[in-house]
């Protein structure tokens, strides 16, 4: 029998996995990683960071000092304006950026925040983003102009763009914590370093497309090459760059929560974190609302302002009342209720009577423990179904999971054997069929469920991940997916890689088959999809530690509400880039297949989804990213892992542990991305795309 080209290294690998397990009881290594081998990395970092901070806190401390007079300054002029003051000018901003639906949405918002009693604690953390976001803007603008210019440049920049996109926040939270002090600065000068990559990005994009025709008019124009950059290039690449303080903004304003538990005022993010603590779930969720309303706003206000096309409507219109109607009425409403404040107090600080906080948070909690007085058994139900046939048997295997309490009957010898039986005839009838990539997937899955993840022998692991990076991208990239997760065995956190590989793992299946179900449904039919759109807006700006708060309120902490978590954070991409792909399929060959006799199902199936797998894979990409960024705030519902690690070197000032932990979190990522990079981009070739 000839045994196809396409077979030979995945037969070669079972053999290679079949003698691993063989052994894995009479060598242990092969499944645990001895300690004495492990290589004392984190102390190393941690004498480093000593050293550092010891020659150069002077410095950094005086950064810390000089950035807190535009913070305090900001904060100071939003508190002494009157509120409608402050309502007047952003409903205009909006009404500029918008029109009147987005004007009515950012009115009802502040007002939200007002009769809600967080506007003191909003317009800090207005403050907040209100001098990060120009500190990232000005970072990024120059680092993407310096990598445009310069190869070596970004050579350097890509990688540290990276690492600072897929590195959790709270690992380098630990340096600035030791060099610049605790307060609000520090949370502002966290939030300008994750904020800046986006901007540094798009900088680059914009400055690279602009077409050589115009570059080419401006120097024949006698322009010399610095003013054809600044006159011809950069505004011709500022809606590109326009898109990068879009997404900065975004960016800084996730970080609010975060920044909060370094920065420690009374902003926001402390609220939401603070309440949290105390397991008032109403205030909690209210003022996690807060932080949801402000990034759509944000969000919308930047996107139409942004706008080219709007903006060259605004140009062409004759009346000059017209172009500037929205800061002559918004600026005279602003001038009207600074002059009445002074007359009536209530404008000038909101009445604490009139505040509905306090009532509104109640009658949420009150009905949050109805819910779960009078509903634990559904909930319970759900979650030992999940955890005890899904989380478990894939971490520690059906070996050691299967009980007869919950299974109904244990594992003997018969029931394995029967498995095994069943697995292998399955996976030969897979390969019979011609379906290989059926038969490998459950040639893969057999052993992983019998012995589970953390029982998986470690060589396997990266022999498997080896392979498929080889097979996906080449000798490249596997040879850095085989070094980042060499990283982390030789390391010691090869347990808690595989904690988060397992849990990661089983959001993103779940993500995948939900949002992809839903994205099919949206992508053949507009009212679903318009439906859809603003619950997928939400869900993408509301900060990751809002997420956590229905998950708690229902379910209480452990693994199964870390895993929920993560789907809701992370259910977004697949539905999106599923309908993307699927709407955006040639018309013409869809068309051929309707005339060739095709049903709908085997259009969908055998048409648009292979056509669209390219795009839906990139849909892959970013649910993995949105997964294992979720992981350290799912530490705080009880999931173990790396993402423990990294919240509990921050609670040590561990800032050797921080970085191992938080980097071997960046390489899981940075390894995803490029198998599936490369991956889409083979695929893309091979269709034409």
């Amino acid at each position: 029998m000839r045994i196809a080209p396409t077979l030979r290294p995945w037969i070669a690998f079972g053999l290679f996995a079949a003698l691993c397990y063989a052994l894995r009881d009479q060598a242990g290594w092969i499944v645990k990683y001895p300690t004495p081998w492990v290589i004392p990395l984190e102390a190393w970092l941690n004498v480093a960071m000593d050293w550092f901070v010891a020659h150069f806190q002077t410095i950094f401390r005086g950064i810390s000092w000089a950035m807190e007079w535009p913070m305090t300054g900001i904060q100071a002029t939003l508190h002494w304006l009157p509120w409608p003051v402050t309502i007047a000018i952003f409903t205009a901003i909006a009404h500029r950026a918008g029109g009147w639906k987005l004007a009515a949405f950012t009115l009802g918002s502040l007002l939200y925040m007002l009769i809600t009693g967080y506007w003191f604690e909003s317009m800090n953390t207005l403050a907040l983003v209100g001098v990060s976001v120009p500190l990232s803007v000005a970072i990024g603008f120059g680092l993407g102009i310096l990598s445009f210019r310069s190869n070596w440049a970004w050579r350097i920049v890509d990688p540290m763009l990276d690492l600072m996109q897929t590195v959790p926040a709270f690992a380098y939270l630990i340096p600035i914590l030791l060099l610049f002090g605790f307060g609000p600065v520090v949370g502002l000068i966290a939030s300008a370093i994750y904020a800046a990559p986006p901007m540094v990005r798009n900088t680059m994009l914009g400055l690279q497309r602009v077409p050589s025709d115009i570059r080419e008019s401006g120097l024949m124009s006698g322009c010399t090459p610095r003013q054809s950059f600044w006159w011809v290039e950069v505004p011709t690449a500022l809606p590109q760059i326009l898109v990068g303080v879009n997404q900065t903004t975004m960016a800084a304003l996730s970080m609010v929560i975060i920044a909060a538990i370094i920065g420690g005022f009374g902003d926001i993010g402390w609220e939401v974190l603070s309440t949290m603590r105390k397991a008032q779930f109403g205030q909690s969720l209210l003022a996690g609302i807060v932080i949801a309303i402000m990034a759509m706003i944000m969000d919308r206000v930047t996107r139409g302002l942004t706008d080219r096309e709007r903006n060259l409507a605004e140009s062409h219109t004759d009346s000059s009342f017209q172009r500037h109607r929205h800061l002559i009425v918004g600026g005279g409403a602003a001038v009207a209720f600074l002059v009445l404040a002074h007359v009536v107090a209530p404008l000038k600080s909101y009445p604490e009577s009139w505040i509905v906080h306090n009532a509104v948070a109640d009658w949420l909690n009150h009905g949050i423990d109805w819910f779960v007085a009078n509903y634990s058994a559904v909930t319970d139900g759900l979650k030992n179904s999940a955890n005890f046939f899904v989380l478990l048997p894939l971490r520690i295997g059906l070996l050691k999971a299967v009980y007869p309490k919950f299974w109904g009957f244990a594992m003997t010898p018969e029931i394995a054997a029967a498995y095994w039986i069943g697995m292998v005839a399955l996976a030969a009838w897979c390969f019979w069929r011609g379906r290989q990539v059926l038969g490998i997937i459950i040639a893969i899955a057999a052993p992983t469920l019998f012995w589970g993840l953390e029982g998986m022998p470690w060589p396997v692991f990266i022999g498997l991940v080896g392979l498929v990076a080889y097979l996906a991208g080449g000798l490249l990239t596997t040879v850095f997916v085989v070094a980042s997760f060499g990283f982390m065995l030789v390391n010691g956190l090869w347990a808690e890689t595989m904690r988060s590989v397992y849990l990661c793992g089983a959001a993103v299946l779940l993500c995948f088959l939900i949002g992809g179900a839903l994205g099919v449904w949206a992508a053949g039919n507009d009212r679903v999809s318009a439906a859809m759109r603003p619950i997928n807006d939400t869900l993408q700006t509301m900060p990751q530690f809002v997420i956590l708060i229905p998950v708690l309120m229902f379910f209480a902490v452990g693994e199964f509400s870390a895993l929920l978590a993560v789907i809701i954070y992370a259910i977004v991409p697949p539905i999106r880039y599923v309908e993307h792909g699927l709407r955006n399929v040639r018309p013409d060959v869809v068309e051929a297949a309707k005339q060739i006799g095709c049903t709908d199902r085997q259009i969908l199936f055998d048409v648009k989804l292979p056509l669209a797998l390219p795009v839906i894979m990139l849909g892959l990409n970013q649910t993995i990213m949105y997964g294992l960024a979720m992981l350290v705030i799912a530490a705080l519902v009880g999931t173990k892992g790396l993402g423990q690690a990294v919240y509990l070197a921050l609670g040590k000032a561990n800032a050797g542990m921080g970085l191992v932990a938080g980097l071997s979190i960046a390489l899981v990522a940075m390894s995803a991305d490029r198998i599936l990079q490369a991956w889409s981009r083979r695929k893309r070739k091979a269709l034409g795309l």
